[in-house]
């Protein structure tokens, strides 16, 4: 029912113009990667009729969830009651703490994962402006700043909306409305900060960051508009007092004051604004608060609870960019690989012969290949405007299904002379029908315990091709890059520990979920695990 209702969301919402969240994907990678999407450009004789596009990509996916959902449906009123053997291995999984209650995270961490922009974004979820409600987050139409009484040169661009809430507080503003943002109101990708800021405060004549006893060492600064990001006076620190270069910007943000400091002395400063200078210096702005460019260290009061990259971009919104893509990317290749695994596997073992020995071939020429090499040469073939998440996943899978088709393969030589299937040849059943019916229910351990330890290979394999280089392009927000990043910048410790800890952390829980998974399954039950 879950995967029939998705898919029927996707439909829907395409239809009706409704980014609904997570399943705004599909259509989402129809229009970015261009093999995913029949764009045409459409004329008759010398006329143009206009621009046809269809998402086939989106489509199919919408169509095979729905028809994967309600098959699942049919097929559950028409099987009977739950098979007893299959209830005392749920059972005997749920007895199993350490696995159970790492299933329980995880799929807490998928459904949270789902909600999409609805956790993490830079665009509103709801806005009311002059009594009437929109709902930006969920449009898939770029709303300008017009629309909202922006002028100037913001009047054409893409709402701001972290700006807008604050316009919107003013009090000059307040009656016109009020703008509702995500829980992490930052884009995973493609939303650059400006330099963050923390509160100092002095001590004893030494200027310290807000929570810190030290002295400070570096830039601070004083702002026309600390949201804005607009400087007054920049200044450099050391020891807490005022020692070297100093520039100060006017309000459209032109140079217009240099200046040095030696030990808290000023001792020599040229000013070329309008005014007089001392005019300038005694502009209103705001208090002295330390100045951190990128990557920034986490500062509560911006909400960036885990700083920033060296891009700019918040490290919560991130990371959870990088959970989203590896669940899409589990949820995508796990049941086509394990597809092609056991149907190739199945055969194999059971009609053995020369199609048993041509696939066995083929498989061990390609198990001899290093398997991250002969991705990244395959990846780096891919022109850039082709790369996306369903290229590298087709690459994965061309490599991926070959470990699952050698167990099938032997699952099926040892069950097919036995008596049961024996008894089906009898009764006269087909080929399809002693594959799928009699020998592939009987391998359903096998199946259920490597799924969570294939889930464990991609991620990590995703994360080392990223590292690398040579996977997802930038659009795509991955723990692979953001460790690359960290270790660029050692300097920046938070970046990471914080890929190191959700990383490792998401690869235990799946590690010990197989784990229980492989005992409550084992047919002779017993675990080196109890």
């Amino acid at each position: 029912m879950v995967l029939f209702i998705l898919g029927l969301l996707a439909a829907v919402g395409e239809l009706c113009q409704i980014d609904f969240p997570t399943v705004r994907w599909f259509f989402n990678t129809s229009r970015d990667v261009t093999m995913l999407g029949l764009h045409l450009d459409v004329s008759f004789f010398r006329f143009e009729v206009g621009k046809f596009h269809f998402l086939w990509f989106g489509w199919l996916s919408s169509a095979l969830l729905m028809a994967s959902g309600f098959w699942l449906v049919l097929r559950s009123f028409r099987d009977g009651p739950p098979n007893p053997v299959t209830l005392r291995r749920i059972k005997r999984f749920k007895e199993i703490k350490r696995g159970y209650y790492s299933y329980l995270i995880l799929l807490g961490l998928l459904l949270l994962a789902a909600l999409d922009q609805v956790v993490v974004g830079n665009e509103a979820l709801a806005v009311r402006y002059k009594g009437q409600w929109s709902f930006p987050a969920f449009s898939p139409k770029v709303i300008k700043g017009a629309d909202f009484g922006i002028g100037g040169a913001l009047a054409d661009a893409p709402v701001d909306y972290r700006m807008l809430k604050k316009r919107l507080k003013d009090e000059k503003q307040v009656s016109k409305g009020r703008v509702i943002l995500p829980l992490i109101p930052f884009a995973p990708t493609n939303d650059t900060l400006g330099p963050r800021s923390m509160e100092m405060v002095l001590r004893e004549g030494k200027y310290s960051e807000s929570g810190s006893r030290s002295p400070y060492y570096g830039l601070a600064a004083k702002y026309h508009d600390v949201d804005e990001g607009k400087f007054h006076m920049r200044y450099t620190l050391r020891n807490g007092v005022f020692s070297g270069a100093v520039d100060g910007r006017d309000k459209n943000g032109e140079l217009v004051y240099t200046a040095k400091y030696v030990n808290g002395e000023l001792v020599n400063g040229s000013y070329n604004g309008e005014g007089k200078v001392e005019d300038f210096l005694a502009m209103e702005s705001s208090e002295l608060r330390a100045l951190k460019y990128h990557p920034a260290p986490p500062i509560f009061e911006e909400k960036n609870w885990l700083g920033t990259t060296s891009q700019g971009s918040d490290v919560v919104a991130y990371l959870y960019g990088g959970l989203q893509v590896n669940f899409k990317a589990a949820i995508i290749y796990l049941p086509i690989v394990f597809f092609i695994g056991i149907v190739l596997g199945m055969l194999m073992g059971y009609l053995g012969g020369l199609f048993d020995l041509v696939m066995d071939r083929l498989i061990e020429v390609f198990s001899n290949m290093p398997f991250l090499f002969v991705v990244i040469i395959f990846s780096s073939m891919v022109p850039d405007r082709y790369k996306g998440l369903p290229v590298i996943l087709t690459i994965f899978i061309l490599f991926g299904w070959m470990g699952i088709t050698s167990l099938m393969r032997t699952a099926a030589y040892r069950d097919k002379e036995r008596d049961y299937i024996a008894a089906a040849r009898v009764l006269g059943a087909g080929t399809s029908r002693i594959i799928f019916r009699h020998l592939l229910p009987n391998t359903v351990s096998i199946i259920v315990t490597l799924i969570p330890f294939t889930m464990s290979t991609l991620i990590s394999s995703l994360t080392a091709l990223d590292y690398l280089g040579f996977g997802l392009p930038p659009e795509y927000a991955t723990w692979g890059r953001l460790l690359n990043d960290g270790l660029s910048n050692l300097s920046a410790p938070w970046l990471v520990s914080s890929t190191f800890f959700v990383l490792v952390g998401l690869l235990i829980l799946i590690t010990f979920i197989g784990e229980a998974v492989r005992e409550a399954f084992d047919p002779k039950k017993h675990s080196y695990y109890r």
